[in-house]
């Protein structure tokens, strides 16, 4: 279901990128493109591309939402932080064996000058 929906969000996102690349410059932005024709009205008039843009977004905003809530249900009960710790939650979730810190820290320096590697 998730794979489906997530098809369908992708699909949706093209879709909307080209819609917008496909509409006409209003203007304004950067104080260049457009024309004169709605400098009279407060309020652009309504395309079948400003129709089909509003559309698309409102069901990439609903696919978003389905994809969010999807993901919240394949979701574990605990965080990564907890896992990592080793404290007891009640999940049954394994945790991985921690090297201690002195494999996760850099050499100790020394005051000899750096070598660099022999190829023998």
């Amino acid at each position: 279901m998730e794979n489906i929906v997530l098809i369908v969000h992708l699909i949706l996102a093209l879709a909307l990128i080209g819609v917008v690349l496909l509409q006409r410059s209003e203007g304004g932005g950067l104080g260049v493109g457009g024309g004169g024709g709605g400098a009279m009205s407060s309020r652009a008039a309504a395309t079948a591309l400003g129709k089909i843009t509003w559309g698309l977004a409102a069901l990439f905003i609903v696919t978003s939402i389905t994809l969010t809530v999807l993901a919240a249900q394949d979701s574990a009960g605990t965080s990564v932080i907890d896992r990592l710790s080793g404290e007891d939650t009640g999940a049954d979730v394994t945790t991985p064996d921690i090297p201690d810190g002195d494999g996760l820290l850099p050499p100790p320096s020394s005051d000899e000058p750096l070598v660099p590697p022999r190829a023998d």
